[in-house]
């Protein structure tokens, strides 16, 4: 009855570095967005 302790992942790695892309998605999309008002690509009727 000898087993192989390997060390545990921690249970959070793979979802941390998800939500890590996930905030650089967002802040990608939001600058994007932002550039679009100020080149006036998107209506000013549209920006509440």
């Amino acid at each position: 009855m000898t087993s192989d302790p390997s060390p545990p992942n921690p249970p959070t790695a793979r979802e941390s570095r998800l939500a890590f892309n996930e905030d650089w998605l967002a802040t990608i999309v939001g600058l994007a967005l932002l550039g679009l008002v100020l080149l006036g690509a998107i209506p000013a009727g549209l920006v509440p």
